[in-house]
């Protein structure tokens, strides 16, 4: 039985890691983490048995663990209960689902008691990319991607040198306003940005979708993940998403890796790399797809693509301060506080108007997060 911990449990790659061990019949759940739905966690619970679960705010863990008192699991809160789950000795793979930088200290601590990171906390490596994969290897442990795009050029390398890397072609779908000028998004609503063309995600990564600042990080991610300069990273837009990315090497011969849009796949691939399992799912008719189309994206409109290549080609702290103003942006534009366009110029403002470190430890990552959230906070 191969042994996990979930850090972000409720959400949308957590549920769909839990359909994987329901499928599957041979993955033990040892322990999940969630923010602050009691009640889909407390049926979690009831489901798998883990033997550690902690929810992020004190009240909730209260209330959960008056409700599972005919249960003999233990229930932790806030960040020292998800460092509790990271180091838990039984825990083979550790599943990093939560949104946000509150991955950072966890995943930091599950490598450094060797456990393997099945990593779909972009931010871990958006801002600490620079301390995490030295230590990874320092610890012998293997980062195994869960994004869908890093996951299919994950597949796409197997097997090969990285030496003989010439290009990463990462794709994107466009998002819901592919092909619209500034104008035209200026006076987009939050439903709007909500409506993805292709995947099922949650709203923070739906309308980081929308405005290409996904992308932004997952080229950041991409750098760190497979030690490629951004040169080497280039974003072409996909809108089937049938095409979850592509690798390009030194004789000019390009792999990619095709497939539904479906997270089921890369959580999977992750779990059992490197077997492949069999997954109950629609399988690709070449027929019925007729075509796939590929386009450049608009660097000039969809400023968080460019602001993100700025930010990972200066280094730094720089990543931590869009990262950390994009999460700030995002919760004012579902909160309806901006407007969709404010989004990209928060970013930019913070970017320019943070106090720079070269080389930040957690510490200097942590306090930049804090310095850009106040920031924000006295200005919007």
């Amino acid at each position: 039985m191969k042994k996990i911990g979930i850090l972000g449990s409720t959400g949308s790659i957590g549920t769909q890691t839990l359909q994987i061990v329901r499928d599957n019949q041979d993955i033990e759940v040892i322990a999940l983490a969630a923010g602050s739905n009691v009640d889909l966690l407390e049926k979690q619970i009831r489901e798998f048995s883990p033997k550690l679960v902690c929810l992020w705010k004190e009240e909730k863990a209260k209330e959960l663990k008056d409700r599972i008192k005919d249960l003999s699991v233990k229930v932790v809160s806030g960040m020292d209960g998800m460092l509790e789950i990271a180091v838990l000795p039984e825990i083979e793979i550790l599943v990093t689902a939560v949104v946000g930088m509150i991955g950072i200290r966890p995943t930091i601590a599950a490598i450094e008691a060797g456990k393997d990171i099945a990593l779909a906390n972009k931010e871990t490596l958006v801002t600490a990319g620079h301390l995490i994969m030295p230590l990874a290897k320092e610890k012998g442990v293997r980062i195994l991607p869960v994004d869908s795009e890093h996951s299919a050029i994950f597949q796409c390398l197997h097997g090969e040198k990285s030496s003989q890397v010439e290009k990463i072609l990462l794709t994107a779908s466009g998002g819901p306003f592919r092909g619209r000028t500034r104008e035209e998004l200026r006076g987009v609503q939050v439903e709007d940005a909500l409506k993805h063309p292709n995947w099922s995600m949650g709203r923070k990564i739906t309308i980081d979708s929308a405005t290409l600042v996904n992308k932004g990080l997952e080229v950041i991610e991409a750098k760190w993940l497979f030690d490629v300069d951004f040169d080497q990273i280039e974003v072409v837009v996909q809108p089937q998403s049938i095409i979850h990315s592509m690798v390009q090497f030194k004789d000019g011969g390009i792999k990619a890796q095709l497939g539904t849009p479906d997270m089921r796949l890369p959580i999977q691939y992750a779990l059992y790399y490197p077997d492949r399992m069999y997954l109950n799912d629609d399988r690709l008719d070449f027929a019925k797809i007729g075509s796939i189309t590929f386009e450049a994206p608009d660097f000039n409109v969809f400023k968080g693509l460019s602001l993100a290549y700025e930010a990972g080609r200066k280094g730094g702290s720089m990543p931590t301060a869009l990262n950390a103003a994009n999460e700030k942006a995002v919760a004012l534009f579902l909160d309806r506080k901006i407007d969709f366009l404010s989004i990209w110029d928060i970013i930019e403002y913070c970017m320019k108007e943070h106090n720079f470190i070269e080389y930040p430890d957690l510490n200097d990552i942590l306090k930049t997060e804090q310095e850009v959230y106040e920031m924000i906070e006295s200005r919007w």
